[in-house]
């Protein structure tokens, strides 16, 4: 095979047989390490059996050897161990004797230090106990002092405080009751001198009344000076305005005023709730009325006359109503002011489906009179709606002063509380120092029985 693969490399070497040859060399490269390894498999094989039975051999050998050193090693640790117990038990006899001897020695001197202690601790434990019970008895007393005389001092600042306070309740109540007093006094005051106004300003339209009735015959009818309707409207609106301000405060009414559905009203007025806005309308149906209360006229004219003032009055009834009653802005009902009182006598008397119809719309018909007696009443309620708001403010003080007496009874209920707690720990305290001065009666009368000695020895 050596041959083969030397000739073969010769071929390689000298380039003759090419690629082929190489191949062929390879192959038989390989055929022999293939053999070389058959060879070592079987030579290691052969050892490894050689090998195995030697050591057979050799652990049976030794363990024989093993067996026979581990019998003598028995024996001599039997033996050995033999001799070492019998030492041990003497040396325990020896040690046990010697410890016995030590523990009498002990138990006296213990015996003897127990008994100068427990002299020592007689001694130190009633000055112990003297000194504590001392200490605690000026503590006692000094917190009793102290609390004592914060209690004193938390009842003078009390009283004091209520004292201040009550002074100054008073003092308020005083004030505001004055005040109360002096408004509703001055408002008493105004209510009547308004009276006493619209009393000398009836008896002087009463007196101009006459004066006009004497002087009738100088004067222009009044026809011809209201011919058209603008003078009568003019007339009305002027006769209303002097009115209104002669009664009312000017915050509370307003002339010529806007509403919401842009439409214009004579006067309205602005009341406390739940009145609210009331509209004013000024209407003049003179036209009608002279037609119908003229005799020389025929009973065809004056009846025409009178449906066609009928018709008058039912428009200008529900013109007001669709204008000036609007919802959420102006009151439930609106006022249709009548400047002549003949007029709205003529109304009352011989019109009664008007008053009705009237009602029913809620438009409420006035003359100068009744509305001199309405604008006096209004006049009265916007007053005493400001004295109500006085006494609103009375009451929302009286609300302070009351939540002020509320929390003055819940700090003196904490007070009281805390003036316990300081009480309950007084006595707490009392009842510890109690069971220490126990302990201590206990501890003088403690015996050391003898079986606790002989608990010692053992």
């Amino acid at each position: 095979m050596l041959l083969k693969l030397r000739q073969l490399a010769a071929s390689v070497a000298s380039n003759q047989s090419g690629e082929q040859k190489l191949l062929e060399a390879i192959a038989a490269l390989r055929e022999f390490q293939i053999d070389r390894f058959a060879e070592a498999s079987q030579k290691a094989d052969k050892a490894a059996s050689q090998t195995q039975a030697t050591l057979v051999d050799s652990i049976g050998q030794l363990k024989e050897s093993l067996l026979i050193q581990q019998n003598k090693f028995e024996l001599v640790v039997s033996q050995k161990f033999e001799v070492n117990q019998r030492e041990v038990s003497e040396r325990l006899a020896d040690a046990k004797l010697n410890q016995q001897r030590s523990l009498t020695e002990f138990k006296e001197v213990l015996l003897n230090q127990l008994a100068e202690l427990q002299e020592r601790n007689q001694k130190s434990d009633m000055e112990l106990r003297d000194k504590l019970v001392n200490e605690l008895r000026e503590s006692i007393k000094s917190m009793r002092s102290e609390l004592t005389q914060t209690l004193n001092n938390s009842s003078d600042n009390l009283l004091k405080g209520i004292t201040q306070l009550t002074k100054t309740t008073d003092d308020r109540l005083k004030d505001i009751s004055g005040q109360v007093e002096k408004r509703l006094s001055e408002g008493f005051e105004k209510t009547t001198q308004t009276f006493n106004d619209v009393l000398k300003r009836l008896a002087l339209i009463d007196d101009a009344q006459k004066k006009i009735t004497e002087l009738s015959s100088n004067v222009v009818s009044l026809q011809q000076v209201l011919a058209d309707k603008r003078s009568r409207g003019a007339f009305g609106e002027v006769q209303l305005n002097s009115l209104v301000r002669n009664v009312l405060p000017e915050a509370n009414f307003s002339l010529q005023h806007r509403l919401s559905n842009d439409k214009i009203a004579d006067c309205i007025l602005f009341l406390p709730e739940p009145t609210g806005h009331v509209v004013i309308d000024a209407k003049f149906p003179l036209e009608a009325f002279q037609k119908m209360t003229d005799f020389e006229l025929g009973d065809a004219d004056r009846q025409q006359a009178a449906r066609q003032f009928r018709q008058d009055i039912k428009k200008h009834i529900k013109d007001i109503k669709e204008k000036y009653i609007i919802e959420g802005e102006t009151a439930s009902g609106a006022m249709m002011f009548i400047p002549a009182e003949a007029v709205f006598a003529e109304i009352h008397g011989h019109f009664p489906d008007l008053v009705e119809l009237a009602h029913k719309e809620k438009v409420w018909m006035v003359s100068p009179t009744t509305m001199m007696a309405i604008l006096t009443t209004a006049s009265a309620v916007i007053k005493d709606e400001a004295t109500r708001k006085q006494v609103h403010i009375i009451q929302e003080h009286l609300g302070y002063l009351a939540e002020d007496f509320s929390r003055f009874k819940t700090r003196m209920d904490n007070l009281s509380k805390h003036i316990g707690q300081v009480s309950k720990d007084v006595d707490q305290i009392n009842t510890s120092a109690q069971k220490i001065t126990s302990r201590f009666q206990k501890i003088e009368k403690v015996e050391l029985p003898d079986s606790d000695d002989q608990d010692l020895i053992e």
